[in-house]
């Protein structure tokens, strides 16, 4: 969502991070998204441009300014070093910011919600998340 304001959208109310350009790779216990298959699909996602760039990783963007953020990793995430580092950054730029760790549970859990009782509730709480935000601003604009 950062610089989606440069091409004349607003910014959204939910930010993860994909940090493909580097920082500490954690998540040595993932079955799903190894080392090896995050450099495979680095090139994929980045299509040459260079990693670093503010709009292919928030870790390197001005977050000064976005809207309530939540960021959800498992303990098994293979980029939970930058979870925990982007939410450290958002907070720095006075984002408001929540971080919820699952233990036990790889990258993009939630997409198993059907199966995994952890993937249901972070859904859950992502959902309770916006609802409230969503309500506030409501409220702002009536």
């Amino acid at each position: 969502m950062v610089g989606l304001e440069d091409v004349g959208h607003p910014r959204g109310d939910v930010e993860d991070d994909l940090d493909v350009g580097g920082g500490g790779l954690s998540g040595e216990a993932d079955p799903l998204f190894t080392r090896e298959l995050l450099q495979e699909r680095i090139n994929d996602y980045t299509a040459g441009q260079d990693a670093a760039l503010p709009l292919m990783s928030p870790i390197f963007a001005d977050l000064s300014g976005l809207p309530p953020l939540i960021i959800q990793a498992g303990s098994h995430e293979l980029l939970l070093d930058d979870a925990v580092r982007l939410a450290g950054q958002a907070a720095a730029a006075n984002v408001e910011v929540t971080l919820e760790i699952t233990p036990g549970v790889p990258h993009v859990f939630q997409a198993y919600s059907a199966i995994l009782d952890e993937g249901a509730a972070a859904l859950d709480r992502a959902g309770q998340f916006l609802s409230a935000h969503l309500a506030g601003a409501e409220r702002i604009a009536a």
